[in-house]
């Protein structure tokens, strides 16, 4: 089984992922989505999270060679980084989403040298912007980005045209489709629901629960 089907029925089953056409989620951003994800769920199941960290220790150096170090984004990514980064021996560094206002007022945490290479690891990805950020935190400090490396991307349009215009590679271990087709198989989701979750990733930023 490949490794984008394993993990999205991983996600189903622990709920990282819920798919709810009758009571819509509200994301952070205020857009209305039948799907909620969280992937932070998948680390209270060793078997899932091993999983998932033995999937990125295996693509990393297939998609960007062999890193300085590794990095997480804030605060989802930061314990998957910290397993990759063990398994691989490694340093850890992890990106905060905003400056500390207090101490050293870091934006990154841990030690690093200008010049070094890093690849970010995120728990997911939506439209990319606040994955963007973090890259660009780094990219500021002087260090050379190779990529990023997701656990699930929905795999919108903006998504693809952020990365592209930041000139960042972005590889995802799971991806929307797999997950869409693996909830139809198991029975999670009922196929007349499909046109609805097509309705809505055409375009997330305008979609609305109907009456």
């Amino acid at each position: 089984m490949k490794t984008s089907v394993k993990l999205a029925s991983y996600l189903l089953q622990s709920k990282a992922i819920i798919i709810d056409h009758a009571n819509p989620f509200t994301w952070a951003s205020g857009w209305f989505s039948p799907i909620y994800c969280d992937n932070r769920k998948t680390l209270s199941y060793p078997e899932i999270r091993d999983f998932i960290r033995d999937s990125f220790i295996r693509q990393i150096p297939a998609s960007f060679g062999h890193p300085d170090i590794i990095a997480g984004v804030a605060t989802g990514a930061i314990a998957h980084a910290a397993l990759v980064a063990e398994k691989m021996e490694l340093p850890l560094i992890y990106v905060r989403s905003s400056q500390k206002s207090h101490g050293m007022e870091n934006l990154i945490e841990g030690d690093i040298s200008v010049g070094q290479t890093v690849v970010l690891i995120e728990d997911l990805v939506s439209t990319g912007g606040s994955s963007l950020n973090a890259v660009n935190t780094l990219r500021e400090a002087g260090l050379n980005v190779l990529g990023m490396a997701a656990i699930f991307t929905y795999g919108f349009a903006k998504a693809i045209e952020n990365f592209k215009n930041a000139g960042i590679d972005l590889v995802s271990l799971g991806n929307y489709h797999d997950l869409i087709d693996q909830a139809v198989n198991t029975g999670y989701i009922q196929p007349e629901f499909l046109e609805t979750l097509s309705d809505w990733r055409k375009d997330p930023g305008q979609w609305s629960p109907k009456p």
